[in-house]
């Protein structure tokens, strides 16, 4: 087990639920600009987590996931839009850049499942969660931050979740 530093959380989540109450919290405090990357395999937990993360943001959409159509568009009523990517049917990072992330996150936040596929376009500043399939319910979730705002994300995100400073 590796001993992890100030930019890492480990969270191990019991079922569904719970993941998606991480993801919950997780949505609640994001910004404008915000960069979520999600990694692991097919019913890791990607899917679980980013429909809380919507519903935390405050979306008025249902969520799932946009295989086919590559990115989903969820809206709230104060007219803040999530895009949530899914980049496994992308070829290449240059097929990515196509899709304007730019301008995605001048508009609103970012949430990309299979990113180490897209990873060449991605800002360096973001958050990366890795899922891991421990056994029927229960998932293994790395949390790592890189850039201060997202070192601050992941202080408030393990303040909401386990209390204290």
């Amino acid at each position: 087990m590796p001993i992890l530093d100030t930019h890492t959380l480990e969270f191990f989540s019991r079922s569904p639920e719970q993941t998606r109450r991480v993801g919950m919290r997780l949505g609640n405090l994001l910004q404008r600009g915000d960069v979520i990357c999600l990694q692991g395999d097919l019913g890791a937990g990607k899917t679980t987590l980013a429909q809380g993360l919507a519903q935390g943001w405050g979306s008025l959409d249902p969520v799932s996931s946009p295989t086919f159509i590559i990115v989903n568009i969820y809206r709230r009523p104060d007219a803040a839009q999530l895009f949530h990517m899914d980049a496994y049917r992308l070829d290449s990072a240059p097929e990515a850049a196509e899709l304007d992330l730019d301008g995605m996150l001048a508009q609103g936040s970012l949430l990309v499942e299979w990113p180490e596929r897209v990873q060449a376009i991605l800002p360096e500043d973001r958050m990366w969660i890795s899922f891991e399939y421990v056994a029927e319910e229960n998932r293994q979730m790395v949390i790592k931050a890189s850039g201060a705002r997202y070192d601050n994300l992941l202080t408030e995100l393990r303040r909401d979740l386990f209390g204290g400073d």
